[in-house]
C-alpha cells in the first residue's frame, strides 16, 4: 500500500510552539521501508505537534541522501558507523525537545491517528510512565510482539521444554507471550517493544537511556525492568495501532538468533535471583540446542524445515558468542 504524501511545508505546530513529542527512528539499509514510514508519520499525526529525528546508521542504501531530499524538516542525523539501536536510540534522545519520546522502528506503518491516540492514552494513564500501542502484520492480522511478559525461571522452563509453543494460548505456560490474550484490551504488560515505545523524555534521562552493551535486541526489557524498579507500570492500548513488518534489518537469522539469545543471558544474569541465574543459562542453552536439533531431525522428513535447521544450527554453533550475554557489536557473519 502506498500513501499519499501531504504538503510537508505544512506542519501541525504553531510558529515558536516546542513539539509535544519527539519521534524517533533509527535507519539501517531500509530506505524504502523508512520513507513509507515517515509518510505515514506525517500522514497520520494531526493533532499533536510533533518533531521526527532519524539517525542513520552508516547505510550504504542511499538511506540518508533519500530522507534529506523527501523530508527536509526531519532532523537527519547521519552516522558513518552503525552504531546499533541502543546508542543510535541514545544519540538522538539526546537532540530531542519534546515531552515525550516516542520510538519508532522504520520497517513500520503508522495507521488511523495511532500516534495521536497513544498521546491520548499516556495523558489519560499517567502512572504507567512507559506506554505502547497493538501492532499488526503485513496481511493486518495480529502481531503480538508490541508487549511481552518478562523472563522468569517458570518462563525459560517453559521455553526450553517447548511447553511455551505447544500451549501458546495459554497465559500459564506462555507467559512470556501473554498467551491467550488478543490485545483487544488495554492493559498493564511487563515490556514494551521498542518499535512503538511512548516515554516522558525527563524519565528517559533519569533511566539513564538504554543500556549501550546491547547492540540490537533485549533494551527495552532491560529499560522496563529498570522503569519498574522506580515504580512505572507500562501499559498497551489497541486504540493505537501500527504495522510491523519485522526483522528487515537483521538479514540473516542466525544472527538475530545470536542477539535475541544473547540479550536473553544477559537478563538473567542481572535479573533473575542470584541462585536462579545458572538455572536461566542453563535453560536457554537447552532451549537453543533443542530448538536445533529437533529441526535437524524435521528437515529429513520435510524440506520445509531445512532452512530453519540451518539456521537454528549456525546459531547454536556460535553459542560462545552469546552464552555469557548481550553481543555489544554489529555480526557481519
Amino acid at each position: 500500500m502506498t500513501y499519499a504524501v501531504p504538503d510537508f511545508s505544512i506542519t501541525n505546530a504553531r510558529p515558536g510552539e516546542p513539539p509535544l513529542v519527539s519521534i524517533m527512528l533509527v535507519n539501517w539499509n531500509t530506505r524504502e521501508m523508512t520513507l513509507e514510514c515517515l509518510r505515514t508519520v506525517y500522514a497520520q499525526t494531526r493533532e499533536v505537534p510533533f518533531e521526527v529525528i532519524v539517525v542513520d546508521n552508516g547505510s550504504h542504501d542511499g538511506s540518508a541522501e533519500a530522507i534529506a531530499a523527501e523530508f527536509p524538516q526531519v532532523v537527519l542525523m547521519a552516522e558513518t558507523e552503525n552504531h546499533g539501536f541502543a546508542i543510535a536510540t541514545n544519540i538522538s534522545v539526546e537532540r530531542a525537545r519534546g515531552r515525550y519520546v516516542l520510538l519508532l522502528n522504520t520497517d513500520t506503518l503508522v495507521l488511523d491517528g495511532a500516534i495521536d491516540r497513544l498521546l491520548a492514552f499516556a495523558q489519560r494513564r499517567p502512572e504507567a510512565r512507559i506506554w505502547g500501542g497493538r501492532t499488526l502484520f503485513e496481511d493486518r492480522t495480529l502481531n503480538p510482539t508490541s508487549c511481552w511478559g518478562r523472563i522468569t525461571p517458570w518462563s525459560v522452563t517453559c521455553m526450553a521444554t517447548g511447553l511455551a509453543k505447544a500451549a501458546h494460548n495459554s497465559g500459564f505456560f506462555n507467559p512470556e507471550g501473554y498467551g491467550g490474550w488478543d490485545r483487544s484490551t488495554e492493559r498493564e504488560v511487563d515490556i514494551v517493544q521498542g518499535s512503538f515505545f511512548l516515554i516522558e523524555k525527563a524519565f528517559w534521562d533519569e533511566l539513564g537511556g538504554f543500556d549501550r552493551a546491547f547492540f540490537m535486541y533485549g533494551e527495552e526489557a532491560d529499560l522496563c525492568a529498570r522503569a519498574r524498579r522506580s515504580g512505572a507500570r507500562p501499559c498497551m492500548t489497541p486504540e493505537a495501532t501500527i504495522v510491523h513488518f519485522g526483522g528487515r534489518s537483521t538479514k540473516v537469522f542466525a544472527n538475530k538468533i545470536v542477539y535475541v539469545l544473547g540479550s536473553r543471558i544477559g537478563m538473567i544474569n542481572r535479573y533473575f535471583p542470584r541462585g536462579w541465574k545458572w538455572y536461566g543459562r542453563m535453560m536457554t542453552l537447552l532451549w537453543a540446542g533443542w530448538r536445533s536439533l529437533v529441526y535437524r531431525m524435521a528437515a529429513k522428513l520435510s524440506p520445509r524445515y531445512r532452512e530453519a535447521a540451518l539456521q537454528w544450527t549456525n546459531a547454536w554453533r556460535r553459542r560462545d558468542e552469546w552464552r555469557n550475554g548481550p553481543v555489544p557489536r554489529m555480526i557481519t557473519k
